[in-house]
């Protein structure tokens, strides 16, 4: 990596006439809120952060930043877990949080065009008033400019993709202050190379989008919840795998282990027992419809020794079922006080998720770990959560990691199905990759950001 120079007065000078005054602070107190995302890694401190308010204003930031060779860290929500938006270096804190107006909607297309900083609920509540959404769900307010940076997806992936499956043209600033325009409001695009997918995902090491053009859908007719619980995760698992192959409309398919299911129902009041639970949500345009897959879903499930299953089309049922899945962090850190976290995230191809759930589990047994699992079963996403309070289980949290880790890559999957690379995957990248692949990366990364002042430290070893 290039040597990387600390803001000088001069620079911030340059930054306060592009921003102006109200946009630029060094403040201890704002720095420090930017410092850590919701993961494990050691928050660091940028130097100053910089709110700008239009694409033009953040391509200004970007060229005083590589003129000066000065690092430059985007942050959207900070609701990321694999420390994306730590600002390792130093540097600029490039915060889009004031971007966040609904550019245009183009609802006869099923499409919006949005600014970086708008949350993914914030936007979803006003394009529900349309009737459309946008379909990536990943649980947190993140930041449209966030779940591209991150090629976020959640729980309705098995439907409707990742977010990389719902975008259509981005406007990104690149690391010398130009901006470009990538994809097209077309939904076919053949013209020249696929420069959209190439940022989508990209952690803010390539460019910084400053604007996005979505795919939106309409709102199901009706929209059903399901929880379903097992005596063992074998049967649990070999449901998820029937429920794929049963050709049903299923837009959201979770796995959740006993333990979490045991600690959600005693601490955020929901009923789902002590056993190993999916929770499902399935589409339907009409009310028969969604009748007749719900009977299907119940009848593959109790095939597999389901000893609980509860539907419903209550749409507060349905919200608070969801609700409670997406909190689960937040209710952990609640019950296990004064605890760090050890989080994983690898995805398989559904055929092997069976065997995946199971190699975790006896890795964190064998290491007398706790077994919070939690995962996107649907698309063969499993998350590990574990707790610990002092080195010795820190130490063994991470070992068990890198070994699910390394078996999920072993079995044709992905050191990280959805959180990113971010600083801890980084090590991973050549196993799963290639040293081949992994130099054309870098090369790419050379290309369109040669002073390294771009998120310096996430994706590559250093």
């Amino acid at each position: 990596m290039m040597k990387l120079n600390p803001v000088s007065e001069e620079v911030l000078a340059a930054l306060t006439a592009v921003v102006g005054p109200d946009n630029i602070s060094t403040a201890e107190a704002e720095r420090q809120l930017r410092a850590q995302d919701m993961s494990q890694h050691e928050p660091r401190l940028s130097e100053v952060v910089v709110w700008p308010s239009s694409s033009r204003q953040v391509a200004d930031v970007l060229r005083i930043a590589h003129e000066s060779r000065i690092a430059v860290t985007p942050w959207g929500a900070g609701s990321s877990l694999e420390g994306n938006p730590i600002p390792l270096f130093g540097g600029i804190t490039l915060s889009l949080e004031r971007m966040n107006q609904i550019v245009a909607l183009h609802a006869d297309d099923f499409q919006v065009t949005v600014q970086p900083g708008i949350g993914y609920k914030d936007l979803n509540r006003t394009l529900g008033q349309h009737g459309l959404f946008f379909a990536p769900d990943p649980g947190a307010n993140a930041s449209i400019g966030g779940m591209l940076a991150n090629n976020a997806a959640g729980t309705r992936t098995v439907k409707y993709g990742a977010t990389k499956d719902n975008i259509l043209a981005m406007e990104v600033a690149l690391a010398d202050g130009r901006l470009i325009h990538v994809g097209s409001r077309s939904v076919k695009q053949s013209a020249g190379y696929d420069l959209l997918h190439l940022f989508v995902g990209s952690e803010g090491t390539l460019g910084v989008v400053t604007e996005a053009t979505l795919k939106l859908v309409p709102l199901p007719g009706v929209m059903s919840g399901v929880v379903a619980s097992f005596t063992s995760v074998p049967e649990a698992i070999a449901a998820v795998v029937e429920l794929r192959s049963s050709g049903l409309d299923i837009a959201a398919l979770e796995f959740i282990d006993a333990a979490t299911s045991e600690l959600l129902s005693r601490e955020a009041g929901v009923d789902w027992g002590d056993n190993p639970t999916l929770l499902m949500e399935i589409h339907a345009a009409h009310a028969e419809t969604a009748e007749l897959d719900l009977a299907l879903v119940q009848e593959i499930c109790q095939a597999h020794g389901a000893i609980r299953f509860q539907a419903t089309t209550n749409t507060a049922e349905r919200q608070k079922m969801w609700h409670t899945r997406h909190h689960m962090f937040e209710t952990m850190r609640r019950v296990f006080v004064d605890h760090q976290w050890q989080l994983s995230d690898v995805a398989v191809p559904i055929s092997q998720y069976p065997a995946l759930v199971q190699f975790a589990r006896q890795a964190l047994q064998k290491r007398n770990l706790p077994e919070f699992m939690v995962g996107h079963a649907g698309d063969g996403n499993l998350h590990i959560t574990t707790p610990y309070r002092d080195e010795a289980i820190r130490q063994q949290a991470n070992q068990a990691n890198e070994e699910v880790v390394l078996r999920a890559i072993e079995l044709g999957g992905t050191s990280t199905g959805e959180h990113g690379v971010g600083i801890g995957k980084a090590k991973f990248m050549v196993r799963e990759h290639g040293e081949t692949a992994v130099s054309v990366m870098r090369s790419l990364k050379q290309t369109l950001d040669p002073h390294s002042i771009l998120n310096p430290g996430k994706i590559f070893e250093q």
